[in-house]
């Protein structure tokens, strides 16, 4: 019976894993196709144009993450914006798939985990990660630094991130 579980348990991180990378993906053409007009539509027309005096975005969470990564790792040294730019993805796709390989095994013993398929688990992935975790690790600024409406995307976005983590890890589980 034990060997029976960790199959189970194993398919599930497998799935989830899959889920995590494919909504991670979703994700990001949300934020970039979608995010925008919804942003604009919340905030007013002016949403969305943040850029610094070089014309560059301002690093997100995932590119300071990855710049801490490589300072760890290498005593020091720093990328550059654009390392930032190309560590940035690698780092949200690492971590989406983690969070699905989470989900996934989650999923596995408990059916309530599903819940809204998929989408609590979303929301509960924003309010832990961009309301706690990356202000907390500095990252970012605290949530009460910008209005409420400022969070409609990221929130709408991993929304997504969950029903696309529980739709593809569904299909992956039903072929395991």
């Amino acid at each position: 019976m034990a060997e029976r579980r960790d199959v189970h348990l194993a398919s599930g991180i497998v799935a989830g894993i899959a889920g995590g990378l494919f909504a991670s993906w979703i994700m990001n053409e949300f934020m970039q196709n979608v995010g925008p007009s919804l942003q604009k539509v919340v905030q007013g027309e002016d949403a969305g144009q943040q850029q610094d005096q070089s014309g560059d975005k301002p690093d997100d969470a995932t590119m300071k993450t990855a710049d801490a990564v490589v300072s760890t790792v290498t005593g020091g040294r720093h990328l550059s914006h654009e390392g930032r730019e190309k560590g940035g993805p690698i780092v949200h796709y690492a971590f989406g798939a983690l969070m699905g390989a989470t989900y996934g095994a989650i999923a596995e013993g408990m059916p309530q985990a599903r819940f809204g398929f998929g989408t609590a688990f979303g929301a509960a992935l924003f309010a832990g990660a961009d309301l706690v975790a990356v202000p907390a690790l500095d990252l970012s600024g605290a949530p009460g630094d910008e209005p409420i409406s400022a969070l409609t995307t990221p929130f709408a976005a991993h929304l997504v991130y969950g029903a696309a983590t529980e739709t593809v890890r569904r299909l992956v589980r039903a072929l395991l």
